[in-house]
């Protein structure tokens, strides 16, 4: 087995770009908001006016595209989706993509700033995961569904492959998300997440795609291509502007274009690389839990809550700090009155 390279596009705009991706003949993957509509409205913030799907025209030639939810980039400026799952579902049903991920929360430090904030996103990724598989059933294209998995540590990852159960199979491509501001090497990096799914995960069971892995991990994950199925990332337009603020010349669609085939083939060169040994790293140090009676109520409530979630009791967009605070004081005063 081989890892796949799949190469990220910026846009889906006429031009050098484009022209050069349909001359690669690579899988590449558009993220969601490059095909959104926003306006300015009264006050200055942008507000998101629906889909461009008209310029999914311009796939034609690829040689295939995965559509991906944009979650980091979403969380990073807005703090959520400006979007509904429905909206994100008719994206997905409204042109022949090869793959397309689920509506993702990621659980990068710059995102969830402490454990409670880690666990609640993988609550929320378990239900948005249920809610697009089965709008894709509705909508035909449960075929091209790829589910996605969330976490900090390697633990948590099994947590959400535990959670969606029913997408593990033989067959199965899984998004595995939060990698590419990860580290290769250590108790939570690259090569410890995926050797802990490798060891949890059925050994004939799904495959594995990697988004925003960085290609000098590339020679790393080579004894993992039993399970790693593709890794995906658009690294090059990292190095398009680089080079452009080095030369001081305009970052054009034609320096980026050159950029991007660059890119694919020096990938593409590490595959042929010696598989490297993994030095793989857990943490042994117990995580600290206050005993305060308050913060535990404060867990216990997230966590309640974080099960009405991940069951579909309770929508995973409705829970609010005011929310889980209620609910913590409700279960401190019957803990208080029980002693």
């Amino acid at each position: 087995m081989t890892i796949e390279i799949v190469v990220g596009l910026p846009h889906l705009s006429q031009g050098p770009i484009l022209e050069r991706a349909r001359r690669m003949q690579r899988p590449m993957l558009i993220s969601a908001n490059c095909l959104s509509r926003w306006r300015t409205a009264a006050g200055g913030w942008r507000e998101w006016r629906g889909w461009r799907t008209g310029t999914l025209d311009n796939a034609k030639g690829l040689k295939s595209l995965d559509l991906d939810s944009a979650g980091y980039v979403l969380m990073a400026r807005y703090r959520g989706y400006p979007w509904s799952i429905a909206d994100y579902m008719a994206l997905a049903a409204a042109y022949p993509f090869r793959r397309f991920a689920a509506a993702d929360y990621c659980c990068e430090a710059e995102i969830a700033g402490d454990r409670e904030e880690v666990l609640d996103r993988i609550a929320r990724m378990v239900a948005t995961n249920r809610e697009c598989r089965s709008r894709a059933g509705d909508l035909g294209i449960l075929d091209r569904f790829m589910p996605v998995l969330q976490g900090r540590h390697p633990e948590d990852y099994e947590r959400c492959a535990e959670a969606l159960a029913w997408s593990m199979k033989p067959g199965v491509v899984v998004g595995v998300g939060s990698m590419c501001r990860r580290e290769i090497h250590g108790p939570d990096g690259l090569l410890a997440v995926v050797a802990h799914l490798d060891r949890v995960l059925p050994p004939t069971g799904p495959r594995l795609h990697l988004f925003g892995v960085k290609g000098s991990a590339l020679p790393w994950l080579l004894p993992f291509a039993h399970r790693v199925a593709s890794i995906y990332s658009q690294a090059w337009g990292a190095a398009a502007r680089s080079d452009a603020r080095r030369r001081q010349v305009s970052k054009t669609d034609r320096l980026a274009a050159a950029h991007m085939e660059r890119w694919t083939c020096a990938q593409l060169d590490r595959l042929r690389e010696p598989p490297r040994r993994v030095r793989t790293t857990y943490r042994t140090a117990p995580v600290s839990v206050s005993a305060d009676p308050w913060d535990a109520a404060i867990r216990q409530a997230h966590a309640e809550i974080r099960a009405l979630i991940e069951s579909g009791d309770l929508a995973h967009d409705e829970v609010t700090a005011g929310w889980i605070e209620t609910w913590a004081a409700d279960l401190y005063r019957r803990r208080h009155r029980a002693s």
